[in-house]
């Protein structure tokens, strides 16, 4: 399998002198600006700090300081950013920002290069001349192009998709305040510690490694709203539940975030475990598991709100068992759970879309790095789900 050559970071961008911004100047950008997952740039209500400094237009940022957290952002425009930031702007003759972005943004290489050049504990850094020395498969600047274009295209297919599950989100959620709206109904008002078990979570010793191999799925707040867990998360054995407070919960337990993630919701669609940021509701006799997940999603705000920590932000069991919620008949709980249900299939089928073209993402990235770009056929995705959707519908996050 042929790779294409590979040049140091150092020697395919310029040279860069970069300018000091006065203080207090605006919009500026630091590291916890950047959104880890999509590796955008959210712009806060805050002024420049002494060092800060002039990124220009099209600069690719990356974090110096815990590096491997993957802050790395592209600029589209001239903007006063933190001196913890190495700066890069590609030589147009050599590559693009666009590419290098795309590059060290996604590839976990890159993170693997970080880590081992990282120092200190509290804050780990790395050096700007360690990031100028890493070293990256450069295929022509005709491919490249080509390349960006194909991933350009699947970013624009992910952001349609994700304004789509928004959308269907806000249906959702009217739907679920229309359904469990108290006004004019003699339904009871109970807590949610009278209606079901309250089960907390713990993680194995990670210093014998034979713990995370095993099928019990072993879910962390990361997990909750990937619709197929089995491939994507950590699992454990049976044994491991004995050296640790993990507890194995039924299917149709509910997982709410209570420690970090706060308002992430989920039912489990199998046995399962998972960690201390987690607690697991195994509903009572008489209450219908699905509506106990509803109930709480409607109170997710008020989770959210009531969260404590100056760093970590949770809630305690307590709080969560005195939630109030409203309890019909268990014939009325199926028959709410009936329309809610249909209210979310089609939010399901977008989280699945978001998967497949994640997986599209990776694939013509990775096939990219080893050179198989001329060799790999780019095969768009079925738009039908984005084009023919008539109203947005998801069905309650299960795993």
């Amino acid at each position: 399998m042929n790779s294409w050559p590979t040049k140091k970071l150092g020697e395919v961008t310029e040279r860069l002198r970069l300018e000091k911004a006065p203080l207090g100047s605006w919009p500026y950008i630091e590291i916890g600006d950047v959104d880890l997952e999509n590796k955008s740039v959210i712009l806060k209500d805050k002024k420049s700090i002494k060092g800060a400094v002039i990124a220009p237009k099209d600069s690719v940022l990356i974090s110096r300081v815990r590096p491997t957290r993957g802050a790395i952002a592209l600029i589209d425009k001239n903007y006063i950013v933190s001196s913890a930031f190495t700066v890069l702007k590609a030589r147009q003759l050599e590559t693009s920002s666009r590419f290098l972005f795309y590059w060290l943004g996604n590839l976990r290489k890159f993170y693997v290069y970080l880590q081992s050049k990282q120092k200190g504990s509290n804050y780990p850094s790395v050096r700007e001349k360690d990031i100028l020395n890493y070293e990256i498969p450069l295929p022509p600047l005709k491919i490249q192009k080509q390349i960006v274009e194909r991933l350009d295209k699947i970013v624009e297919a992910q952001k349609l998709n994700d304004k789509l599950i928004q959308k269907a989100d806000e249906l959702s959620q009217s739907l679920l305040h229309k359904e469990l709206n108290p006004a004019g109904k003699d339904w009871e008002v109970k807590n949610i510690g009278e209606v079901c078990k309250i089960v907390g979570g713990g993680t194995p010793s990670r210093e014998d490694l034979k713990h995370f191999k095993g099928d019990i799925p072993w879910v962390t707040v990361k997990d909750l709203h990937i619709l197929e867990i089995e491939d994507t998360i950590e699992h454990i054995n049976k044994e491991s539940l004995k050296n640790s407070a993990a507890n194995l919960v039924p299917a149709d337990t509910i997982l709410v975030a209570t420690r970090v993630g706060l308002g992430k919701i989920a039912i489990a669609k199998k046995p399962l475990t998972f960690n201390q940021d987690i607690k697991g509701l195994v509903a009572n006799d008489g209450v219908d598991a699905s509506y106990l997940f509803y109930a709480i999603l409607k109170n997710a705000g008020e989770i959210v709100k009531n969260g404590k920590g100056a760093t970590v932000k949770g809630v305690t069991q307590e709080f969560l068992k005195s939630i109030k919620i409203l309890l019909p008949s268990l014939k009325t709980q199926k028959q709410i759970v009936e329309k809610l249900s249909a209210a979310q299939d089609y939010k399901t089928k977008l989280f699945a879309q978001r998967t497949k073209l994640k997986e599209l993402f990776d694939s013509v990235l990775h096939k990219s790095m080893y050179g198989e770009y001329e060799k790999s056929k780019f095969t768009p995705l079925d738009t039908k789900l984005s084009n023919g959707a008539q109203r947005p519908h998801e069905k309650a996050r299960r795993f």
